[in-house]
């Protein structure tokens, strides 16, 4: 005689949650599947990715299934798997974000580069030095920059104040509260001089905003994305203002958006500065501006 009881359903493993996840992730068009799924499972589980990858044998109980459930449905909204994680590393440094500050990029590390770069033609990295990070929403160019200057005093300014907030919170937990944050328009609040500014300042378009991936559109904060109608606003009010706060013989490095290299060059350019070659990132776009004080 057959029992009418139904056989259980065996549990689902870490690995085959992970494989599931990313064929959903892959069908719903988001271009990185694969470490996407690992990213957002060893979250939901509370692993990092060597106890994850450990971890693959292990069935998974109702919550787990929920929690990957609920991550994997915000990943297929586009939300960026930072701003769910609500961590993104930038410049080997682990950065906290949320809603008020934009996901660090690679490309911006471009301008640490850049800065450091600088800094080593004139001497020593541990020298003393003053820094300038002019909108500095969580705090990564500025982190990164006093990581690598131990001798710096580095400050770091924002419109914010929950991007200052999360700068600040930054700062603490990586040991480096010796960056000051300050509330303020660019370098409005400032006095120099500064051996180094640098900038990552909103340099899209206002009208092709609406044309972004729905990652940036929907998630970034406006602020930090819209230059203006013609996307060049930041770098006119940094033009206005920093070259007095630099020191002789100090330099300006911002970071640069598409087909940008010619018109900041003729901004920085009129307003005093001498100007070198941008540097590219590594898709050899031109990404970083480098115009000194004379």
């Amino acid at each position: 005689m057959q029992s009418d009881t139904a056989a259980p359903v065996a549990a689902r493993t870490v690995a085959v949650a992970r494989r599931d996840l990313a064929a959903r992730l892959r069908g719903g068009g988001i271009e990185s599947p694969d470490l996407d799924a690992r990213i957002l499972i060893a979250h939901a589980l509370g692993l990092d990715q060597t106890t994850l990858a450990l971890a693959g044998a292990r069935p998974l109980d109702a919550e787990e299934e929920s929690a990957i459930a609920a991550l994997g449905r915000r990943r297929l909204g586009h939300e960026p798997v930072a701003r769910i994680v609500g961590r993104k590393e930038f410049w080997s440094l682990p950065l906290q974000v949320d809603a008020a500050t934009l996901v660090p990029r690679p490309e911006s590390e471009t301008v640490v580069e850049a800065a450091l770069t600088v800094i080593e033609a004139c001497g020593s990295r541990r020298r003393p030095l003053r820094i300038a990070d002019l909108g500095t929403g969580s705090g990564a160019l500025a982190l990164a920059l006093a990581s690598e200057l131990p001798n710096a005093v580095v400050v770091g300014t924002d419109l914010g104040f929950g991007a200052l907030a999360v700068a600040r919170e930054n700062a603490r937990r990586l040991g480096l509260e010796r960056v000051a944050f300050v509330a303020c328009n660019m370098a409005d609040a400032l006095r120099g001089p500064f051996d180094v500014i640098v900038s990552n300042p909103p340099y899209i378009a206002s009208g092709d905003i609406a044309a972004l991936a729905p990652e940036v559109r929907e998630f970034d904060p406006r602020a930090a994305l819209d230059g203006g109608r013609d996307g060049l606003d930041g770098y006119r009010t940094i033009a206005a203002t920093a070259p007095a706060l630099l020191a002789a013989g100090g330099a300006l490095i911002v970071e640069l958006g598409t087909a940008q290299a010619e018109p900041v060059a003729r901004l920085f350019g009129s307003a005093g500065l001498a100007l070198s070659p941008p540097r590219p990132d590594l898709n050899g776009t031109p990404r970083a501006l480098i115009a000194k004080r004379a």
